[in-house]
């Protein structure tokens, strides 16, 4: 007799395992077990308020000065070269003569990083709070 269940040879029924049933209580107690785990877990936040992007305010062009380094180890203040042991002199002065002293502190694309570290410890020297470094990357053709 086709599709009827299979017979043992002493003529009872053979045992079988559904599996279907087995299937659907292991699902229920994976979302049972989810739903617990999900409900214990109390969010705690700390209130974060993130800084605003805003532009930089501009400085004055009369009470900026440029100082930058170059990789030959030389110093232009403003574009006037100086020496290097002239910065602090300068640093002085310009301090003495302005009221908010602003530095621009920059070197040109080969300019050595311990040359510009030695212009920002100049600078920190002289106490002057307000200081900015510029970093600029040339650009490449567009053939390359």
């Amino acid at each position: 007799m086709a599709g009827s269940a299979p017979r043992a040879q002493d003529g009872k029924k053979a045992a079988r395992i559904e599996i279907i049933p087995l299937i659907d209580v292991i699902f229920f107690l994976l979302a049972t077990f989810v739903l617990f785990t999900i409900s214990l877990d109390k969010i705690v936040s700390v209130p974060v308020q993130l800084p605003v992007a805003a532009p930089p305010s501009p400085v004055p062009d009369d009470t900026l000065v440029t100082l930058q380094m170059s990789d030959t180890g030389a110093c232009f203040w403003n574009r006037e070269p100086i020496n290097v042991e002239d910065i602090s002199g300068r640093l002085e002065a310009y301090k003495q003569r302005v009221s908010n002293p602003h530095v621009l502190v920059t070197g040109d694309t080969k300019a050595k990083f311990g040359a510009v570290v030695l212009a920002l410890d100049e600078v920190r020297k002289a106490n002057i709070t307000q200081v900015s470094v510029e970093t600029a990357y040339p650009l490449r053709p567009s053939g390359r």
